[in-house]
């Protein structure tokens, strides 16, 4: 019946606009679970961010920020996490580039290696936590090799080097994925351009830097977001290896986050979620800007 009415009412219409209905119906379910579950929740979140209690709450503006700001535990939270996605997501994007343009080329084992670099993704969090302890705990396998050569073992995730045991962790797990995102890439680059390049007596690198490069600027943005977005949700192996309060190197966000919310403090988490969607937004839009004007000719 729904159905007759909708084509009832279409039918009296010009085609364009035909078009657009029928294109909002559609939609429609889509949009209301996305502002169900995404855009009303944030409006929560920004009203809480500028009261002062969630049972009778007064009007404070930004005194909720400034308390945060102030808060210690959210300096070094937010200090961590920049020096962590500052080291992780370059190396994450040019590890899996360079992965992805030696896959490209005629090696030996190319299937093996592909494998290889995969195989981490069909692995759970926890297991690979679990080998990463192994590896890593004081009587690990890691100081085992050491102390072979004469040196002191560490206590990895009690010491400065705890950061990068979990960039390696990081890089092991992701590295995979956004190497098949660069591979895609690379095969939808226009053959016919390369090989002219190659005539006209160009090699690898210019070829690299002057075509590949310039294709590739699309992808690049996108890895580069996903490994960001990824590096703030390292929480969930960094709180499996070393629980609620880690050493404090590995301090994260989303572990002031959480401890917060097991204090009730709504207000000082609905205002770190506020401050951590902003420089999301910047960051991003920044990256999109640079996209923009590095791979428009590329567009046109």
């Amino acid at each position: 019946m729904f159905l007759r009415k909708i084509k009832s009412i279409t039918g009296r219409m010009n085609k364009s606009h035909r078009d657009k209905l029928s294109g909002f119906i559609w939609l429609a379910p889509s949009f209301l679970g996305v502002a169900m579950f995404y855009i009303v929740p944030f409006f929560f979140i920004v009203y809480y961010s500028v009261i002062d209690s969630v049972i009778h709450p007064n009007f404070v503006f930004l005194d909720n920020f400034f308390s945060l700001f102030r808060n210690l535990a959210f300096r070094d939270a937010t200090s961590n996490t920049l020096k962590f996605s500052i080291v992780a997501v370059p190396l994450a994007v040019i590890l899996s580039l360079l992965i992805a343009l030696m896959l490209e080329a005629r090696i030996p084992l190319k299937s093996y290696f592909r494998t290889f670099f995969l195989s981490p993704l069909m692995v759970p969090v926890a297991s690979v936590v679990l080998i990463w302890q192994v590896l890593f705990h004081p009587n690990g396998a890691v100081n085992e090799m050491i102390m072979l050569f004469g040196a002191q073992g560490i206590d990895w995730m009690q010491s400065e080097y705890s950061q990068l045991v979990v960039i390696l962790l990081f890089l092991w797990k992701n590295l995979g994925f956004n190497m098949i995102l660069f591979m895609a890439a690379l095969s939808n680059i226009p053959k016919e351009l390369l090989e002219t390049a190659e005539t006209e007596g160009a090699g690898p690198i210019r070829k690299l830097v002057y075509i590949k490069m310039r294709y590739l600027s699309p992808t690049l943005l996108f890895v580069t977001i996903l490994s960001l977005i990824n590096s703030f949700k390292v929480f969930r192996e960094v709180y499996l290896l070393t629980g609620d309060y880690p050493y404090g190197d590995l301090y994260m966000l989303q572990h002031f986050m959480n401890n917060v919310f097991q204090a009730l403090n709504y207000q000082r988490l609905a205002a770190a979620a506020v401050v951590m969607t902003i420089a999301m937004v910047i960051i991003i839009a920044t990256l999109f800007i640079i996209e923009n004007r590095f791979g428009k000719d590329v567009e046109e």
